[in-house]
């Protein structure tokens, strides 16, 4: 019988389906009737008011949030909308729906009425579709378009924005952009009409009172208060709101004189404006002029101001502060007058004009910064500051002019001004008595010769060619000085100031700078930087903290009398003799230093402070110091790196917590009282022969190569320390039993290093060090086989985890008994043993034992399934490293070894291995590579992750059938491939 195809049903069956599509459409003309019944109701229930109680509304406009009030459309209540929306679905006469999902409509609809029906704030529909509802409800229902406005009230001019919304909006987001962020009904095109059929995604919920909103919308500038007003009529209304617009921001927008007008309607409450590098800036400013009553700050640039915005100025009576910046001013060679009575800041910046007259009685400041005028003239008797910086065609004659007419002057700019002479400057300090800044720089004939600036507090003179030495005396007069600038003055050679408020001093690139003087109790901060010929320097201060002399190379003198200095950096001091070292001890002017850098200071050879207040040093680079001798008790840290001609130290006392002399290989002799101090490091010290370490909380010390530490040395050691817990001594052919034997006061003692050394007796080691956990005896090629008899026959170190016998001569017997009776150990290093043959823990004392029937199935390998003897304990081992071991042929490790925490086995580049046995519950990790003549691989590892066989010559048949027991290998790396195990197959992952 042929299949019927899917979807073709008899004619009983069609029958069927005909007779319930026609019942279901019977039932949805019901359903569509009652919807709208429900819906008439619920309109005429809004006309008199919700619930009843004495407070509802009459009519739409007092509905309260979400109505239309005065052309302003608002979303209306959920339960209309939700009904309107159902009663369309109804009406397409769709039958992917069912009664009972109307139901549930239905149900939702109640609810949604009946909570925004108590909801105080309000609940806005999307944009999309606010001006699609009462059409969807008309064809719905039946019922007449007007019908439905009328009873909702709804107009399209409502929800219209007029053109000056959109523009508004737009201009913003895109400058003079004809794409409009909203459809004709106010509402965003998103290019689709028709209703969505969930309607969930047509509802946001807004639940931002106004107040709320206007606080939020504070904290935003215009980009994003125009990007919030897309999100629906509210944030666009809260978003417009002229508290947020005082401030009309043109800067570099294309913006037209009609678009500008717009604005200017729309906000006429503007008080701050700037069009600067907007096209037309004459008409948008004289509009602006014109049209903001209340403007105080007005910001224009780039283009032409004519002669009537100046005379306009006058007629805005509000404004008090005018930027113009980059233009040019009228024609450019007649006068321009700038009047106004209540102006008080005035920046005519980088224009260009060619004489100015400014009457202003109120204005306070004013800058003509890098202007091109050749001629200003000044009436405005209240200015305090004036700046006329790069004004390269203002005349001496000028600036005197400009200056003195303005007796109430307190700061003035007359940088790079190359026609100022010390004539003005005397005729500034006459007339303006209360002037406290004076910049000066870049002006090459003033020398201030006598000039007397008494109540000047600020003095920069960059680049001033004129100023020498003999200009210090009338700085001197000066008395109320607080920061002076010398920068690049190349002829200045000495500074000599008693200055009582001095607190800033400057002094870079000055060539020919040699000596400095400074007498300042308020002195805080000084910089000296590339003065070559800087060779003496006398401080006096009470207030300066941090000092920093850097690359002064011929600094050879330094006297401080510093009370409070904290912190001092001398590095490249290359001239700096040891007397420096007084300087900064006890009795030296620097009570209070705390950090001292004296890095690459060459010539240091004898460095000794004893300060009780010092906590860090650095003495990086100091390569000719031999002696050192630090008695800091507060010292923690100390930085001794490149100091490799050191040969005397002594740290007595200090607070250092640790130290490493490592880098300091002529060092001979060290004395050491640190009572904080944990961690010492002395590796590489060869030459040390005479150690005092003093430090009764050291927990580690690190000797290695110290080929001279004796035994003495290290007896006065253990008796001083001891809490030693790690001691390392490898290559230290000087220590013996002697020094072993006071082992026995470190208690505490867990790891011990004697790699590379001479012992031939390790019973001081066995009988002093009862709680040691790691020992480490490689290459100790004087060893006896019977060296190591007390760890596996007389149970000697109990606690011994780590054992590390590489490179030794120890015999096969030796190893197989250490193996067999140190169940104890966890880790155990044989590399390059020379002596092993065979690795083989199925025999016991040299002998093979009689080992059970092997045990092949993986599902019977665990635990509780191999045969344990009763008397044997189970072994700890879980690394073992046979790595280089040239004569070993075979390694055998049964279940009966009971190696059950065995995780790790290298055997690599044993070059002679020729089988390898392994039954091994735990192992992960087996490492075969470069053992070229492997022939035989057995496995029995079911945990078995990583396996290398790099460079073995192993047939893969071998392979395969070794790795089939190993359930859980995901990694095989052999040869040029490397294989991945996954449920007892090989695939490739990578080719090299």
């Amino acid at each position: 019988m042929k299949a019927r195809p899917r979807g073709n049903f008899g004619n009983n069956e069609e029958d069927t389906e005909a007779a319930l599509r026609d019942l279901r459409q019977e039932r949805y003309g019901q359903e569509s009737m009652r919807w709208t019944d429900e819906m008439n109701r619920a309109m005429q229930r809004a006309r008199s008011g919700f619930g009843g109680d004495g407070g509802g509304a009459t009519n739409w406009g007092e509905m309260g949030p979400g109505f239309e009030e005065e052309g302003q459309f608002v979303a209306p209540p959920l339960a209309l909308r939700s009904s309107a929306f159902c009663t369309s679905w109804l009406g397409r006469g769709e039958n992917s729906g069912s009664s009972s999902a109307v139901t549930e409509a239905a149900g939702s609809c109640n609810e949604g009425c009946d909570r925004d029906a108590h909801n105080k704030r309000a609940r806005v529909n999307s944009c999309s579709n606010d001006c699609h509802y009462a059409a969807v409800m008309a064809s719905g229902a039946g019922n007449s378009t007007p019908s439905a406005d009328r009873h909702l009230g709804l107009r399209k001019s409502s929800s219209t924005p007029s053109n000056n919304d959109i523009f508004y909006h737009n201009f913003m987001w895109n400058n003079n952009s004809d794409d409009n962020p909203f459809d004709s009904d106010g509402a965003r095109d998103d290019g689709d009409d028709s209703i969505t059929s969930k309607s969930e995604d047509l509802e946001v919920r807004m639940d931002l009172t106004d107040d709320l909103l206007h606080m939020v919308f504070s904290f935003l500038d215009h980009v994003n208060l125009c990007q919030a007003a897309k999100v629906c009529r509210q944030w666009r209304a809260a978003s417009s709101h002229e508290d947020f617009w005082r401030c009309l921001n043109f800067e570099n927008r294309n913006i037209s004189v009609e678009q500008f007008e717009d604005m200017s309607r729309r906000y006429p409450n503007a008080t701050e404006v700037n069009i600067y590098g907007a096209p037309a800036i004459h008409l948008l400013v004289m509009e602006a002029l014109f049209s903001l009553r209340n403007l105080e700050t007005l910001t224009v640039g780039k283009g032409l101001l004519g002669d009537p915005f100046f005379v306009a100025l006058g007629d805005c009576i509000m404004l008090k502060s005018l930027n113009v910046n980059d233009a040019t001013l009228g024609s450019g060679i007649q006068e321009i007058p700038i009047s106004h009575d209540r102006l008080c800041h005035l920046q005519l910046t980088k224009c260009r004009v060619m004489r100015i007259s400014v009457r202003c009685p109120q204005l306070e400041t004013l800058s003509l910064k890098r202007s091109n005028m050749a001629q200003a003239v000044l009436n405005c008797p209240l200015l305090h500051l004036l700046d006329i910086g790069s004004c390269h065609k203002l005349t001496d004659a000028a600036i005197r002019s400009a200056a003195i007419s303005c007796p109430q002057l307190e700061s003035i700019d007359m940088s790079n001004c190359s026609c100022v002479s010390d004539e003005t400057l005397r005729e500034i300090a006459l007339t303006c008595a209360n002037l406290h800044i004076l910049n000066a720089s870049y002006c090459p004939n003033i020398s201030l010769e006598s000039v007397r600036l008494p109540m000047l507090t600020v003095l920069k003179l960059h680049s001033c060619e004129g100023i020498t030495s003999a200009s210090m005396s009338a700085i001197a007069y000066s008395y109320m000085l607080e920061v002076l600038e010398l920068d690049n003055c190349s002829l200045l050679t000495s500074v000599s100031l008693d200055l009582p408020r001095l607190q800033n001093i400057r002094l870079v690139h000055c060539r020919k700078f040699a000596d400095l003087n400074l007498q300042s109790i308020m002195l805080s901060s000084i910089m000296l930087s590339n003065c070559p010929a800087l060779h003496r320097i006398n401080i006096t201060s009470n207030s300066l903290q941090k000092l920093a002399l850097q690359k002064q190379e011929n600094l050879t003198t330094l006297a401080l009398q510093c009370q409070y200095l904290q912190e001092v950096d001398l590095t490249d001091c290359e001239s700096l003799t040891n007397s420096i070292c007084e300087v900064f001890s006890d009795g030296g002017g620097c009570p209070m230093l705390k950090s001292l850098v004296l890095d690459n200071c060459e010539t240091l050879t004898a460095v000794r402070f004893h300060s009780t207040s010092l906590v860090s040093l650095s003495l990086v680079g100091c390569r000719a110091i031999t002696a050192l001798d630090l008695a800091c008790p507060s010292l923690e840290l100390v930085c001794l790196d490149g100091c490799d001609h050191l040969e005397e130290a002594s740290f007595c006392p200090v607070a250092l917590r640790s130290l490493n002399l490592g880098i300091c290989p002529k060092l001979k002799i060290l004395s050491i009282e640190a009572p904080s101090m944990v961690s010492l490091e002395l590796k590489g010290c060869g030459v040390l022969s005479e150690a005092s370490i003093n430090c009764p909380l050291l927990t580690s010390l690190d000797a290695s190569f110290c080929s001279q530490l004796k035994d003495d040395c290290l007896s006065a050691t253990t008796a001083s320390c001891p809490l030693i817990g790690s001691l390392i001594l490898m290559s230290c052919p000087s220590v013996g039993s002697d020094g072993l034997l006071s082992l026995q006061r470190l208690p505490h003692l867990s790891v011990l290093d004697l790699s590379y050394t001479f012992l031939m007796n390790l019973q001081p080691v066995f009988d002093s060090c009862l709680q040691l956990k790691v020992l480490k005896l490689q290459a100790c090629k004087y060893l006896t086989d019977t060296s190591l008899e007390p760890l596996y026959k007389d149970g000697a170190l109990p606690a011994l985890q780590e054992l590390d016998l590489s490179y030794g001569t120890l015999c096969q017997f030796a190893i197989e008994e250490l193996l067999a009776c140190c169940r104890h150990l966890t880790h155990l290093s044989l590399n390059g043993c020379v002596n092993m043959h065979d690795l083989n823990w199925g025999c016991s004392g040299g002998q093979l034992s009689e080992l059970p029937g092997k045990i092949s199935s993986p599902a019977l390998f665990s635990h509780e399934n191999i045969p344990v003897p009763i008397e044997q304990p189970n072994r700890l081992l879980q690394n073992l490293n046979c790595v280089g071991c040239p004569n070993i042929r075979k390694v055998v490790i049964p279940a009966v070894a009971l190696c059950l925490h065995l995780s790790s086995l290298n055997l690599s580049l044993s070059a002679n291995l020729k089988e390898v046995d392994v039954v091994c519950f735990d192992l992960y990790f087996l490492n075969l590579s470069n053992c070229c003549s492997l022939e035989i691989l057995k496995l029995e590892c079911p945990r078995l992750t990583s396996l290398f066989l790099q460079s073995c010559n192993i047939d893969e048949g071998v392979v395969e059938a070794a790795i089939s027991q190993c359930g859980m290998l995901e990694t095989l790396d052999k040869d040029s491939h490397r294989f991945c195990w996954i449920s007892y197959g090989l695939v490739v992952l990578l080719a090299y």
